[in-house]
């Protein structure tokens, strides 16, 4: 009960703070936020960096999470603004849609699949499969799209963030799915290949998300306007 109340104040402070000085037109405060790692990790960042350069007086605290964790941090005004993929429909939430992010085939820079500038998605079958968690969203989103074109893989392992799943395919375990912004970095080193598939819809929709009615600062607001620029 202490800390519930504690944690009100302070929140009850920083608006007021945050109110008072953009009546003096000075866009400050704390902007916290809570994200899915692929998310958070790859897709964040550059906005981030845009963002505190234009509004260097505003603090933006940013959480890592699971995708269910992320929904708790909203409802429990842990945080002001969620970050998902495949947003979940919930009359307590307002979802603000932002783009949609494609998804890559990864395999090991050997991997027979590597000779092709594309794959289709009847190239995965049997092939041993490094998959996510089967309650996140990404995976039922690739489950969906596996079942649609009649097509069974090998799973050889399961994982709950993206940055497990690469390593796996790095050493050859096996081959993925993934969010293309994921892997910049390891396809420039070349420790993996990416290939996009050519007949399949594997683009991820991103949203940001807040509790309805609540109201937002204009660091909040400035914030998603941001997330919403391409």
């Amino acid at each position: 009960v202490l800390y519930e109340a504690s944690k009100q104040i302070v929140q009850t402070y920083e608006a007021l703070h945050s109110r008072l000085q953009e009546l003096k037109d000075i866009i400050s405060g704390t902007v916290r936020v809570s994200t899915i790692y692929s998310l958070g990790l790859h897709a964040l960042p550059p906005y981030i960096k845009r963002y505190l350069k234009s509004y260097p007086t505003v603090n933006v605290h940013v959480e890592y999470r699971r995708a269910n964790q992320v929904y708790e941090d909203v409802f429990g005004n842990v945080v002001d603004i969620g970050l998902v993929a495949y947003p979940a429909r919930d009359a307590k939430l307002e979802i603000i849609q932002l783009r949609k992010e494609p998804m890559v085939l990864i395999c090991h820079p050997n991997h027979p699949l590597r000779k092709n500038k594309s794959v289709k998605v009847s190239a995965i079958a049997g092939q041993k499969f490094i998959a996510f968690e089967p309650d996140i969203p990404t995976r039922k989103a690739i489950d969906k799209v596996l079942r649609e074109h009649g097509v069974q893989v090998v799973p050889v392992m399961e994982f709950d963030n993206v940055e497990t799943v690469k390593r796996a395919v790095e050493i050859d375990a096996g081959i993925s799915i993934v969010p293309e912004t994921t892997v910049k970095q390891e396809v420039g080193k070349q420790t993996l290949a990416a290939l996009p598939i050519s007949d399949a819809d594997l683009n991820r929709p991103l949203a940001a998300m807040h509790k309805k009615n609540k109201v937002l600062s204009t660091a909040m607001k400035q914030f998603v306007a941001m997330l919403k620029e391409d």
